[in-house]
């Protein structure tokens, strides 16, 4: 692996290794002009989402932490918020101006949305205009930070492709880069193997309040058992049979040298370098959107059966190892170590694979999620609105 790859600097001094303009709209009220605005402006990406309105409490906390968090990428060069009020939209405008990037909020009510669109319009031109000028610049493989979250796994997964990860995932420790896994229902059964590498007791416990709230949430809808949900119809098909069997494969992904620095709530941003978890969902689409408002700019992605998630903001990097998914899918993954499982390559060869490609789309290569136009898009919600 290269110690420098050449990616955007940002004005708060991270890097990333995409150049989005985005539009962002406040609620789904807001995504009609925000696409419009998308439509009109070439190179302006708008993200729709379902998320609505009259949300409390940790909520709405969560809710504010992602938009400003996805803003807030360095993945993402400039923003235009779009909100159907001021207030609000103002408030992720604030969060994401804190960054030192362009950010410009307009508000629907009292202007209407052919206002609205024309005057977003023009500043989603003036943005993306600025931001096919910025050039590249050499900076260090410790920059990028790395999420993971695997999924469709099998059988395969366990024993090559979230190893691949694993390996990786050592390999960047080495380089004191910045590094998150979490889906707390998928650790079920093996949460003592992440209490065990935790860096001290305050983590640890941290750990287990994030575990067992999840668990207690589990248990009052009267699922402990996660019965239909984990393992999924997908795994067991694939060979898995219990949700410990699973966990065991999925905790594979944070390799065997780095400590648990940190645990982190949804979507918020770890404060220095080194492996964290962070409390998440196990759904593909809404992980993957916590990870990018929680900052990081490349994802690895194990799949064994073929999930074909991607994200707008966050590159998703797929692996697999299931030599008739590759050969159903191939068009889907990025990273083939099939090898292992047919013992032509070994889990170093596997993991210098993995950050080959990683570098490769750090310096600019589009995955396939990216090319294929998968842009899932999902934020967590925690409770019905008022």
């Amino acid at each position: 692996m290269k110690n420098k790859f050449l990616g955007f600097r940002r004005e708060n001094g991270r890097v990333g290794v995409r150049n989005h303009v985005v539009i962002l709209p406040l609620d789904d009220l807001s995504n009609a002009a925000s696409e419009a605005v998308g439509n009109n402006v070439k190179g302006a990406l708008a993200l729709p989402h379902a998320y609505g309105r009259l949300q409390f409490g940790e909520d709405l906390d969560l809710y504010f932490r992602t938009l400003i968090g996805i803003g807030s990428n360095p993945n993402v060069a400039a923003v235009v918020v779009i909100g159907i009020e001021p207030q609000w939209t103002n408030k992720i405008v604030e969060g994401i101006a804190k960054t030192g990037k362009p950010v410009t909020g307009f508000a629907i009510e009292q202007n209407g949305d052919f206002n609205t669109i024309c005057a977003a319009s023009r500043k989603a031109m003036e943005y993306v205009q600025w931001a096919s000028e910025l050039q590249r610049t050499e900076c260090d493989i410790s920059e990028i930070w790395v999420s993971t979250k695997c999924g469709e796994s099998d059988t395969t997964s366990g024993i090559a492709t979230n190893p691949t990860v694993g390996n990786a995932y050592d390999k960047l420790y080495e380089h004191n880069s910045t590094l998150l896994f979490g889906e707390t229902t998928e650790v079920t059964g093996g949460e003592h193997l992440i209490r065990e590498r935790c860096i001290n007791d305050e983590v640890r416990n941290q750990f287990q309040f994030f575990f067992d709230r999840y668990a207690k949430l589990v248990d009052e809808k009267k699922t402990s058992d996660l019965s239909d949900s984990q393992p999924t119809k997908g795994n067991i098909e694939g060979g898995l049979t219990t949700i410990e069997e699973k966990a065991l494969g999925n905790i594979q992904k944070i390799g065997r040298k780095a400590p648990v620095v940190g645990c982190l709530d949804k979507a918020e941003t770890p404060t220095g370098p080194g492996l964290w978890f962070m409390d998440s969902s196990s759904a593909a689409a809404e992980m993957v959107t916590l990870c990018a408002a929680a900052g990081f700019v490349v994802h690895f992605f194990p799949t064994g059966q073929g999930n074909i998630i991607g994200n707008p903001i966050l590159p998703v990097i797929k692996l697999c190892a299931n030599p008739r998914t590759l050969r159903t899918m191939s068009e889907h993954f990025d990273v083939d170590v099939s090898g292992l499982v047919r013992r032509e390559m070994d889990l170093e060869q596997a993991g210098d694979s993995l950050l080959n490609m990683m570098e490769r789309t750090a310096n600019g290569r589009l995955t396939a999620a990216e090319v294929l136009g998968h842009r899932e898009f999902i934020i967590t919600k925690l409770y019905e609105s008022a």
